[in-house]
């Protein structure tokens, strides 16, 4: 599983570094995002969900942050 790291990044770069990260894996590879808490955490998954990424689960993680797992969807 590939695992990409926006701990500290802010939004709306959250997202679009999200979406570039996503155009390099393959449809249906199972990705994990790192994610802080606020407002990355309420919009990162609502656009991926919205791009056509299908969500699998979102947890808070002991350290503060949150892990997004989803699949890919269609190009």
């Amino acid at each position: 599983m590939r695992t990409v790291d926006l701990r500290g990044v802010c939004c709306p770069a959250n997202f679009v570094r999200a979406k570039l990260a996503l155009e390099e894996c393959d449809v249906g590879e199972r990705v994990q995002i790192l994610l802080d808490d606020g407002e990355p955490v309420k919009n990162v998954p609502r656009s991926l969900k919205d791009e056509g990424h299908r969500l699998l689960s979102l947890k808070e993680a002991p350290e503060g942050h949150f892990i997004l797992e989803l699949i890919k969807g269609e190009d």
